[in-house]
């Protein structure tokens, strides 16, 4: 019994030796699960809102092909922003978390000056936001993106024609959405609507329209499918 004991024994620590050795050698091959990304730094600095759109497609370009890059997020990038931040675009979108838009755009520190409320709606909070982006921060593009199936768009769609009732503070949103509801139309007739009707809200606000009719500012509307792809309207 003993020496059958002690042979196991040595046979299990021969294995042993053997995994060993073969995690050893994995950890030095190249593979995804050890590989560690690249950061790149990019110089995201804007002439016009047209040049900040184009980003924004090729950011969305990458995230939808799965070829994402890990950009402007070392400590040479965290650095560069202490004295100050210059976003090129302002994307007004819902807070629902399929939509996140650093990551559906593909982008970094410093780039995105985010508005997020449910149902991508402005009240005005969102609207000194972006106020203070394009004012202040000199930021050409204003984006309102909203997206298939909307869980306040749907709310709202559903006590509308539905009749099921909201209740507390997620009226607030329910108000702002029910003028885009049109009782024959589908809910995802009421999120374009809604994304041309914040489109509009903002464009009329008094500091962003100066700034439209200078030329200076975009304000444009998106829908994001959550496939990945966002359509701008244009």
């Amino acid at each position: 019994m003993k020496k059958r004991l002690i042979s196991m024994l040595i046979v299990s620590a021969m294995f042993l030796v053997g995994c060993g050795d073969n995690t050893t050698n994995n950890t030095t091959n190249n593979t995804p699960e050890n590989s560690i990304a690249e950061i790149i730094v990019v110089d995201t600095t804007v002439s016009s809102a047209d040049d900040a759109l184009q980003m924004l497609k090729d950011g969305n370009a990458r995230f939808v092909t799965d070829t994402s890059i890990l950009r402007n997020v070392n400590q040479e990038r965290r650095d560069s922003l202490k004295d100050g931040q210059n976003p090129y675009a302002v994307i007004v979108s819902c807070s629902d978390s399929r939509v996140t838009p650093t990551t559906v755009f593909n982008a970094g520190l410093g780039e995105i000056f985010d508005v997020r409320l449910a149902g991508n709606v402005v009240d005005d909070d969102a609207l000194g936001s972006i106020e203070y982006a394009v004012e202040h921060l000199n930021t050409p593009l204003v984006v309102v993106m909203g997206h298939q199936s909307c869980g306040a768009v749907t709310a709202t769609y559903n006590e509308v024609v539905k009749g099921e009732k909201v209740t507390g503070n997620m009226e607030s949103f329910v108000e702002k959405i029910t003028p885009s509801i049109n009782k024959d139309g589908t809910v995802d007739d009421a999120i374009h609507n809604n994304i041309d009707s914040v489109v509009k809200e903002i464009s009329e606000d008094d500091a962003v329209k100066s700034l439209i009719n200078q030329g200076k500012v975009k304000v444009i509307g998106a829908y994001y499918d959550l496939n990945g792809k966002v359509t701008f309207y244009e």
